[in-house]
């Protein structure tokens, strides 16, 4: 290693700066605003997609699974393809936060151009006019009354954070009485929430949870 390297390394170093990583391989679609590629979960950068289960309602009224469309047409657009992504940041479940391509075409802002996800302004103002242009042309979400996802989270937010961060794992009991645990990362784990009262609970460990009589989530 010459010594122009060598000194560009030791700066960083001292500096505290960190080098942000790239990722890339084949989508596996996990929502409209999160994929795994490869082995890797990635959050989308600068655009926030409506919760798998948010409704929405038509202009006359009636409502939709506008959540559940939303994933479904991104994974016919993505699910198998190959990107390369470009770690901007990392999310309070570790994930990274990265801008992905695919073709040369940068998949978030084609997912805000065309309705199917909104610019995510409390992180970045990347894509806000993207954002306006689909709403003036009433492109895919644009055309129905939708509650902003942030806000729908917040409504339904009850038991998903953890009161101690180095218990992260939910012990949830279904409407059929099985109780299975979700660890983060895992497809189901942002939309659980835990109700101690219902006899619900978080751990530590898996070990811990398997101790107590709760099996893994299989996705």
């Amino acid at each position: 290693m010459d010594l122009f390297v060598l000194a560009t390394v030791f700066a960083v170093v001292v500096s505290g700066v960190s080098v942000m990583a790239g990722v890339s391989g084949t989508v596996r679609v996990i929502d409209g605003d999160t994929f795994d590629v490869g082995d890797t979960r990635v959050r989308l950068h600068g655009i926030d997609a409506p919760e798998q289960d948010q409704t929405c309602k038509t202009e006359q009224g009636q409502r939709w699974d506008c959540g559940a469309w939303v994933s479904e047409t991104v994974r016919a657009r993505y699910e198998g393809r190959q990107t390369t992504c470009e770690e901007t940041d990392r999310d309070r479940y570790g994930r990274i936060v990265a801008i992905c391509f695919t073709d040369g075409q940068d998949i978030g802002e084609a997912l805000v151009h065309d309705g199917l996800a909104f610019a995510f302004r409390r992180y970045s103002m990347d894509y806000d006019l993207t954002e306006k242009g689909a709403a003036v042309r009433d492109a895919g979400l644009h055309a129905s009354r939708v509650q902003s996802p942030s806000q729908y989270r917040e409504t339904r937010a009850v038991g998903r954070i953890p009161p101690d961060r180095s218990c992260r794992i939910k012990g949830n009991i279904s409407s059929k009485g099985e109780r299975i645990f979700h660890v983060p990362g895992q497809r189901h784990y942002e939309r659980t929430g835990i109700r101690p009262e219902n006899g619900e609970r978080w751990f530590c460990t898996a070990q811990e949870a398997v101790s107590a009589g709760w099996r893994a989530a299989r996705r």
